[in-house]
């Protein structure tokens, strides 16, 4: 007989672990203690040692399917401790807490059984969870994960939750959020005005739904706006109300048949739609053109119910819903009642609420399928706070991201902890959020930043933080060029380490010469970079105005391009401005060149969204293999697209009557072509043969199914994101890798 002491670290509380650890030990004959820490789970066993190593060794394989062990440490003594039977220890907490916290669980097949069946006593209770799915991170105040420190804190367990709880064989043995009708949250249903109605909570918001009323629906991190698909007008008053002129609606369906009803589902899109993350999807609409009111291009975000509550919401008579964060245009998402009641009145018909707090903000997560794994647009309910693990131990370093689709990482270790989908830093709502997502981040996982990064942009919101923080606790401070930090990111992501060539294609961002960068193509890795490609610099006529009128992006390049423009009021006045040199910076924005082009092909001209004419662009481009003619400018070992005679031609076949959706193919298409000349002659010149991409400007399907395969047959290895977006939200994990580097090199 033996002792044996295990600590195991990763995600391995609020999975069901312990009551697993439990039934493992009886089945091997072992006895002892386990306790929650704050940096895992703690287990002491007595047993033979055969039998102790070999509970040892299969514990990995056998773990509850939503833990991740990322680390097992053991020792053996042979002094005994005489254990008689295996125990439940109350949770430690520790001066160093290195507990992985797990992400929010969509409802299990086992709860929703038990939510139908009219013979179970939690027969359509709306909270209804156990050790598989459920409430996580936005019920979490601090760790160990006790109910104690969550916000099921106010609601005490009725006798029966509480002998389920205690009982090993029982699905909810130790579940922290453990509850029922008779002891944990219920639902309301307030009028437009704020009080309350009388009734079934449920099928009064249904009954609003149906009769075209717009419902603002609280779900697990945060409250939706919710109303009928069918009905176009329904949808014109939700985005007059809301705000939203003409970004897409996602929406949520009852059920995969549901959504096969309007959009193509491939078996990978189904495995994500059906997922314990319950992701929204960007989907194939099956005809183009449909749905136009919630989507304007060939795409529209699906997701499925991920908690009873949504489950009841759409019984059997329900097929699909637009499901909407609940905000004003670019402020937070709405997640407390009384904020909800304030903030959406004039917007909202009727409030779904219920009385179970949220601690902590999480919209849901945005993806499309890429070689049949998630690739994101927005990571958050789902997957945060899972870190990602890096190479090498980086310290505690806090990186800070841009100011589009803003976000924030910190590192503790081999560990780096990606913040949830924040928003644009644009506002001080958003600023504020951002800010206490910080703190409670460094909170929950013990992390004391020695050092911060921030964008090399000195006007950003995330950088005048940065800066603040750093003068105020005397830690360094590392700007950090945004475009290396997108390469960076993308090897990270992909647990790369050296050198690489980056393609980084996105719309903006702050050049170490001043100016604004965009489509890049760089060398290099986290301890530094070269710029090896671009494309020519585009004249932006009105600065920042070009991003919502992208009229003046087409004019410029048609004006660059020596092509005869007819005269208008507003291009004299642009003529004037661009040759006195008046707010005309120059760009080398792949994301101003796509709007350009849509504009110049009349797909968008203003733009009331970001990146909405490059989206709309994507949509119209037909089944061509065609290209257009590529010339390059050379100079100081930098090789630049010069898209002069692109545009030439483009503006040849609109003359010529040509389909624009040809045209949209061969210009993306000639992009694709470009990247690759670019990529061979950063090879020529450094010998690299692996190449990252990263950047907004790859949230392009079209040019994703491409651009790869053409690398590859090219001899080169392709690298994407994976586990991060390749948006600006990405970013962040990319200025800590740098950061980091730096950090060593002094």
């Amino acid at each position: 007989m033996e002792r044996v002491l295990i600590h195991i670290h990763g995600i391995v509380q609020g999975v069901g672990f312990r009551p697993f650890i439990h039934k493992q030990v009886r089945a091997y004959r072992l006895a002892g203690t386990i306790k929650n820490t704050s940096s895992g789970v703690e287990l002491e066993l007595e047993g033979e040692r055969e039998e102790l190593e070999r509970f040892l060794a299969d514990l990995p394989h056998k773990a509850p399917k939503l833990a991740v062990i990322e680390k097992i440490e053991s020792e053996f003594f042979t002094e005994l401790k005489h254990f008689t039977d295996f125990r439940i220890l109350q949770s430690k907490t520790e001066d160093q807490r290195n507990t992985l916290i797990s992400p929010d669980i969509g409802i299990c097949d086992d709860c929703l059984r038990e939510l139908l069946d009219p013979a179970d006593r939690r027969y359509r209770y709306p909270f209804i969870n156990c050790t598989n799915c459920g409430p996580r991170f936005t019920i979490i105040k601090d760790v160990p994960y006790d109910r104690a420190k969550t916000s099921m804190s106010e609601f005490p367990m009725c006798p029966d939750c509480d002998r389920e709880y205690h009982d090993i064989e029982n699905r909810r043995y130790h579940a922290q959020p453990d509850c029922c009708g008779d002891c944990g949250p219920h639902v309301f249903y307030l009028d437009a005005a704020g009080n309350p109605v009388a009734g079934d909570a449920i099928a009064l918001a249904r009954a609003a739904l149906k009769a075209g009323k717009i419902v603002a629906v609280k779900g697990l991190g945060g409250i939706h706006l919710s109303c009928r698909c069918d009905d176009p007008e329904i949808a014109r008053t939700l985005r007059r109300r809301k705000q939203r002129d003409e970004k897409p609606f996602a929406i949520m369906c009852r059920d995969v048949d549901c959504a096969r009803k309007i959009c193509e589902v491939s078996k990978a899109e189904e495995a994500l739609l059906t997922s314990f993350r319950r992701p929204i999807v960007l989907l194939k609409k099956r005809a183009r053109g449909t749905l136009a009111h919630l989507s304007e291009n060939n795409d529209i975000g699906v997701m499925l119910p991920y908690t009873p509550l949504h489950v009841l919401l759409f019984g059997e008579d329900i097929d699909m819903l637009v499901m909407t964060s609940a905000n004003l245009s670019d402020t937070p998402i709405v997640y407390r009642n009384d904020e909800a009641v304030e903030k959406l009145r004039g917007i909202a018909d009727g409030f779904l609420l219920h009385n179970r707090e949220i601690q902590t903000r999480c919209d849901d997560s945005l993806c499309s399928c890429l070689d049949g794994e998630a690739y994101f647009a927005r990571r958050s309910r789902g997957y945060v706070p899972f870190p990602v693990s890096v190479h090498e131990s980086v310290g505690m370093i806090l990186a800070c991201g841009a100011e589009q689709k803003a976000s924030f990482c910190l590192s503790k270790g081999n560990y780096v902890f990606p913040s949830q989908h924040i928003g644009d830093l644009k506002n001080v709502e958003t600023l504020e959020n951002y800010e206490q997502q910080i703190r409670h981040f460094e909170k929950l996982f013990d992390i004391r930043p020695s050092a911060i990064a921030c964008d090399l942009h000195p006007d950003y919101l995330s950088t005048a933080y940065a800066a603040a923080r750093s003068e105020e606790e005397g830690i360094p401070l590392i700007p950090v060029q945004h475009h290396h930090a997108h390469m960076a990111a993308c090897m990270a992501d992909n647990a790369l380490s050296g050198e690489v060539i980056g393609l980084v294609w996105d719309g903006t961002g702050y050049g170490t010469d001043g100016t604004t960068w965009g489509g890049e193509c760089l060398v290099g890795g986290y301890d530094g970079f070269a710029r090896v490609g671009s494309i020519r610099p585009i004249p932006l006529v009105g600065g920042d105005l070009v991003t919502k009128e992208p009229l003046r992006v087409a004019w410029a390049l048609e004006h660059d391009a020596g092509e005869k423009i007819p005269e208008g009021e507003n291009e004299a006045v642009w003529e004037k401005m661009l040759a006195g040199g008046l707010n005309c910076p120059p760009s080398s924005g792949m994301g101003r060149l796509f709007d350009g082009v849509s504009a110049m092909l009349g797909i968008k001209t203003r733009c009331s969204y970001e990146g909405q004419g490059a989206i709309l662009l994507e949509a119209a481009a037909a089944d061509d293999d065609g290209l257009y003619p590529i010339a390059w400018e050379e100079e100081n070992g930098l090789l630049r697209f010069d898209w002069r005679e692109s545009i030439r031609a483009i503006r040849a076949e609109l003359a010529r009557g040509t389909d624009r959706g040809v045209i949209a193919a061969r210009f993306m298409n000639t992009l694709v072509e470009t990247g690759v000349r670019q990529c061979v002659f950063a090879r020529e010149r450094s010998g690299l043969e692996r190449v990252v991409l990263s950047g907004g400007s790859f949230q392009n399907r079209y040019m994703m199914h491409r651009l790869p395969a053409a690398l590859e047959d090219k001899g080169f290895a392709v690298y994407h994101h994976r586990r991060v977006s390749t948006n600006d939200e990405g970013i962040s994990l990319g200025q800590l890798m740098i950061a980091g580097a730096a950090l060593e090199r002094k």
